[in-house]
C-alpha cells in the first residue's frame, strides 16, 4: 500500500493534468452535444482523481486521525452514489489542484531557509590543494581556501590575507578583512586573496551549522495560535461529520449532507498560522536574526520592558585602557596579572593583556609562570593566590582598603565615563585601569525606535559602577539604571518586574548574562556573543548590530497580526459558504453554494492565506 501511495504522490502533477484534460473534454462533448461523453468523462476523471484522495484518507483512519481528505472522500463517494459525476470530478480537480498550488507557494515561503541549508560547505581543501569531503576534515587540520570558495570551517587564520564576505553569518554583504589570527566562519565566501586557516570547529558544531540547526527547529515551534488550532482541528472535523449526518437525518438530502462535508474543511484554517510563521522565520534568517519559532514570535510582540547589559549590547566590546593610576607596580607585578587575566575570557581583562607591553616581560620566573587563578567572583573580579583584580567590592571584601589619593583618583577617573578595575598585591591597591568602550553609534536611535514600537520602559543592569552607567544611560536616553550588580541581582530585577506584569525582554552576550537571557519571557543574544548566550536566548541578532533588534521585534509584531488576518479569513470563509448553504437550502435565496463552488472557494482560501504569509518576506523595518 504504502509503495503504491508512493508512486501515485511522484505523479500527482500528472493526475491533477489528466482529470483537468477529462473534465475539459466532457464540457467539450456537452457543447457538441455528445452527452454520453460529458457522463463518462466525469465518472472517469472523478475515479482516477479519487485515488490520491482516499490514499491519504485510509492512511489517515489507520492512525485514528479524521482529516480534511477524509471528509473530501466522504463527499466524492457520496456524490458518485447520487450520479452527481460532474461535482465529483470538479472536486477531486479542484483538491489536487489546490493542492498543487499548495505546495509551489509554500515552498516560496520556505526558499531563504531552504536556500540556507543549501549553503553547507560539503567539500574542503588540505593545505597541500588536495580535496578532502567536509565528513573527513579534523580539528586542528589546516585547510586552504582559494579566492571565491567557501571557508569550510570555523578556524583562524594562520597564514595569508584577504577579504572575506559574510552574509551567510551575519545577512549583510560586508567584505571583512581577514588575516594572520583572525576568526573566519564557515559558509563565509572569500572573495579576494588566499587564507590557510586551522579547524576549530566543523559541521554542525559550526557557527553556521547551529544557524541551521536553529531555523529548522524553530519551524517546529509552534505558536499559541498553531497549538490551540491543532486541538481545535481534532474536534472540529468530527463535528462536521456528525453535523453532516445530522443534516441528512434531518433533510434526507444527500446532496446538501455531502455539500456540508466539502464546505467545512478547514485547510485554510489548519495552514494559516504554520504558514505565517514559517515566513517569519526565513525573512529573520535572510536578514541576521534568527527568532526560535513560533512562541518566541507570539510572546516577543507583547514585550512592553526591556532590560540591556551594558559592555558588548550597549557597546562595541572593544575595550582599551585609557589612563592608568600606578602606585608602586613592578614588572614582576604585571606578569602576574597578565598570566591572571588571560584566564579569562571577559572584556575588560582581553583589554589589560593587550594594554601591557608585554614585549619586555619576560616570563622566566617559574613561580609567576605557574600563576592560577583560585577563584572567579562573578560581576566582581578574580583572585590568584596574592594577587586581587576587580571592584572597589571585591577589595573591600577582602579587607583592602584605599587611600584617601586612591579613592579621589578612582571617583575622578568613574566620573569621566570610565569602567575601572583595581588590581591589589598582597592586601596593597598597586594599579587602577580606566577602561573605555566606544557605544554603538546606532544605540541611541534604536531605543528611540523601539519605544516608537511599543517599548514603554528601557533600563540598563549592569555590573560596572554606578557613576560610569549613569553618564551613558544619559547619552542613550534610558529610562533607569541599576549599577554594581551580580548576575544573580539582575535576575532579582527581572523577575521583579516580572511579578508586576511586565512582558521583559533582555539583552546580552556573555556567559554572564545566561541566567537573565533564561529568565526573560524573551531573551536576546548578540551574535558575537559566548555559545552560552546563544544557546539560551530566544532571539540571536547573528549581525551584532544592535539595530537589527528593531527589525526583529517589528517583524515579531508584524508575523502575530498576519496569523490573526489568516486565522480570520479562514473562519469567515467557512461561515459564509455555510450560511449560503444553509438560507439555499431553505429556499430564501438561490442555491449558488455546490459541492465544486465550495471546494472553489476552499482550496482558494488555502491559496490567500499562503499568498498573506508571503507578504512577511520581504518585509524590512530598520
Amino acid at each position: 500500500m504504502l509503495k503504491f501511495q508512493k508512486i501515485v504522490e511522484g505523479h500527482a502533477g500528472g493526475i491533477m493534468v489528466l482529470c483537468g484534460i477529462l473534465i475539459a473534454s466532457g464540457f467539450f462533448g456537452q457543447l457538441m452535444g455528445w452527452k454520453n461523453l460529458r457522463g463518462s468523462t466525469m465518472f472517469i476523471a472523478s475515479l482516477i482523481g479519487f485515488i490520491p484522495v482516499v490514499l491519504h484518507a485510509f492512511q489517515a483512519v489507520r492512525v485514528r486521525q479524521l482529516s480534511i481528505e477524509v471528509l473530501v472522500s466522504l463527499a466524492v463517494l457520496g456524490a458518485l452514489a447520487i450520479g452527481e459525476y460532474e461535482e465529483s470530478a470538479m472536486v477531486t480537480f479542484l483538491f489536487a489542484l489546490g493542492g498543487f498550488l499548495e505546495k509551489k507557494t509554500l515552498e516560496k515561503t520556505r526558499a531563504s531557509i531552504k536556500s540556507l541549508t543549501q549553503m553547507a560547505p560539503t567539500v574542503a581543501l588540505q593545505a597541500s590543494g588536495k580535496e578532502v569531503e567536509i565528513e573527513e576534515v579534523e580539528l586542528g587540520m589546516v585547510l586552504l581556501v582559494k579566492t571565491g570558495a567557501q571557508v569550510p570551517v570555523d578556524g583562524a587564520v594562520t597564514d595569508g590575507e584577504g577579504f572575506v564576505n559574510e552574509a551567510s553569518i551575519t545577512g549583510e554583504a560586508k567584505h571583512v578583512k581577514k588575516a594572520i589570527g583572525d576568526k573566519v566562519f564557515a559558509g563565509s565566501i572569500l572573495e579576494d586573496g588566499t587564507l590557510y586557516v586551522s579547524a576549530q570547529k566543523i559541521g554542525e558544531e559550526t557557527t553556521f551549522g547551529k544557524i541551521i540547526e536553529l531555523v529548522e527547529e524553530a519551524q517546529d515551534a509552534k505558536s499559541p495560535a498553531e497549538k490551540f488550532i491543532d486541538r481545535f482541528a481534532k474536534f472540529y472535523t468530527p463535528f462536521v461529520l456528525l453535523l453532516s449526518l445530522m443534516l441528512l437525518f434531518w433533510s434526507q438530502d444527500l446532496k446538501l449532507a455531502i455539500t456540508l462535508l466539502v464546505l467545512g474543511c478547514p485547510g485554510a484554517l489548519v495552514i494559516g498560522a504554520p504558514v505565517s510563521n514559517v515566513a517569519a522565520i526565513g525573512n529573520g534568517a535572510k536578514n541576521g536574526v534568527l527568532i526560535k519559532g513560533g512562541e518566541v514570535m507570539n510572546t516577543f510582540h507583547q514585550v512592553d520592558t526591556l532590560l540591556l547589559d551594558k559592555t558588548g549590547t550597549l557597546t562595541k566590546g572593544n575595550t582599551q585602557v585609557v589612563a592608568v593610576k600606578d602606585y608602586g607596580a613592578t614588572k614582576a607585578l604585571l606578569r602576574r596579572v597578565v598570566l591572571a587575566e588571560r584566564q579569562s575570557d571577559h572584556p575588560l581583562a582581553k583589554a589589560i593583556v593587550k594594554a601591557i607591553d608585554q614585549t619586555t616581560l619576560a616570563f622566566t620566573d617559574q613561580a609567576v609562570s605557574n600563576l592560577t587563578v583560585t577563584k572567579v567572583i562573578k560581576g566582581q573580579g578574580l583572585i590568584a593566590q596574592e594577587l586581587v583584580i576587580g571592584n572597589e567590592k571585591l577589595l573591600t571584601e577582602q579587607k583592602i582598603l584605599l587611600t584617601e589619593e586612591q579613592k579621589k583618583d578612582l571617583l575622578r577617573l568613574q566620573a569621566q565615563g570610565a569602567s575601572t578595575v583595581l588590581v591589589a598585591f598582597e592586601g596593597v591597591l598597586k594599579i587602577i585601569y580606566a577602561i573605555a568602550d566606544e557605544l554603538r553609534p546606532e544605540a541611541k536611535t534604536t531605543l528611540r525606535q523601539l519605544k516608537k514600537l511599543g517599548i514603554s520602559q528601557i533600563m540598563m543592569l549592569t555590573g560596572d559602577n554606578e557613576e560610569t552607567a549613569k553618564a551613558i544611560a544619559a547619552q542613550l536616553e534610558i529610562d533607569k539604571v541599576q549599577a554594581g550588580l551580580l548576575p544573580e541581582q539582575k535576575v532579582e530585577v527581572l523577575q521583579e518586574l516580572q511579578k508586576q506584569g511586565k512582558r521583559v525582554a533582555f539583552i546580552g552576550d556573555g556567559i554572564n548574562d545566561a541566567p537573565s537571557l533564561a529568565q526573560a519571557d524573551i531573551g536576546i543574544a548578540m551574535g558575537s556573543g559566548t555559545d552560552v548566550a546563544i544557546e539560551t536566548s530566544d532571539v540571536v541578532l547573528m549581525t551584532s548590530s544592535f539595530s537589527e533588534l528593531v527589525h526583529a521585534y517589528a517583524l515579531s509584531k508584524k508575523a502575530v497580526v498576519n496569523m490573526r488576518e489568516n486565522i480570520a479569513a479562514a473562519i469567515g470563509v467557512v461561515l459564509f459558504l455555510l450560511m449560503g448553504l444553509v438560507l439555499g437550502g431553505t429556499g430564501l435565496i438561490g442555491q449558488f453554494v455546490t459541492m465544486s463552488t465550495g471546494m472553489f472557494v476552499h482550496e482558494g482560501s488555502i491559496l490567500a492565506v499562503i499568498f498573506n504569509a508571503m507578504r512577511l518576506i520581504p518585509f524590512h523595518k530598520k
